[in-house]
């Protein structure tokens, strides 16, 4: 059994940037195991797998180590794939554990129609005080625990720590801080070690929570965002409501099969 593998560089314009996902189209699913194992032997941060079924394409996403609800890099990866081989192609709609997600193409960008998700005050929890310290200016809680610190430098100078955030109950950490309003409006990482991923290139979900959230305090339904990680993306974030729109670019850098 031979199955198309393809690997793109998400939230960037130039390879070895961003974040790169797997992106293998089936003809019909396999059994959850194959899945997996494919996923952890790509050994990136997710392997995107869709099924076109009933007229409209079927997305799910595996880690190394478990599949996730809501991926965003993936799902771009995806959509640039489908509309790399579809030239005529100008948006696609999957269904996924996150409900309908819409991917449309515009210019060189991609542009992506996911939920706005919201979050809540918490306290610090222990661990990430061992880590962070108790200078920080706020912690909130939604799909992943997320702390903001008081400016980019002290989230770019972060070294992670993994026993502290193993120690969580929270399957990822955002840490983010507000930019310099020139270059972008908010910075971000992202941790999840528990998905086997000890820091994420650039992570489309947290943008979920990220972009309402500075939204709110900046006073801007228009964003740009960067997660500085080593590899840096780079995001144009769009807050509408209930709603948010990630747009960014993408290139591919790989292609080949899988044999089974």
């Amino acid at each position: 059994m031979e199955i198309p593998l393809y690997q793109v560089d998400a939230f960037t314009k130039k390879l070895f940037g961003g974040n790169p996902a797997a992106v293998c189209p089936l003809d019909s699913w396999l059994d959850d195991d194959t899945l997996q194992s494919i996923a952890a032997e790509n050994n990136l941060s997710e392997t995107a797998f869709m099924v076109h079924q009933n007229g409209s394409w079927h997305l799910r996403w595996f880690t190394p180590a478990v599949e996730v609800d809501l991926c965003g890099h993936a799902t771009l990866a995806a959509a640039y794939v489908l509309f790399m081989e579809n030239p005529s192609m100008e948006k696609v709609e999957f269904n996924s554990r996150s409900g309908e997600l819409v991917v449309y193409k515009e210019g060189d960008r991609l542009r992506m129609d996911f939920p706005a998700l919201a979050v809540k005050p918490v306290d610090l929890p222990e661990p990430l005080v061992e880590w962070l310290g108790k200078d920080i200016v706020g912690c909130f809680e939604g799909i992943y625990l997320m702390v903001v610190l008081p400016n980019a430098k002290s989230v770019a100078d972060l070294e992670p720590n993994l026993d502290a955030l193993l120690r969580l109950e929270s399957f990822g950490v955002i840490v983010t801080a507000q930019g310099d309003g020139v270059d972008c409006d908010f910075v971000s990482r992202f941790f999840a070690p528990k998905a086997g991923i000890l820091e994420d290139p650039v992570t489309g979900s947290a943008h979920c929570l990220l972009t309402p959230y500075w939204s709110d305090v900046l006073g801007k339904k228009q964003l740009e965002a960067i997660q500085i990680s080593p590899r840096r993306g780079y995001l144009h974030c769009v807050h509408r409501g209930e709603r948010v729109d990630l747009l960014g670019h993408a290139r591919l850098y790989a292609q080949g099969r899988i044999f089974l």
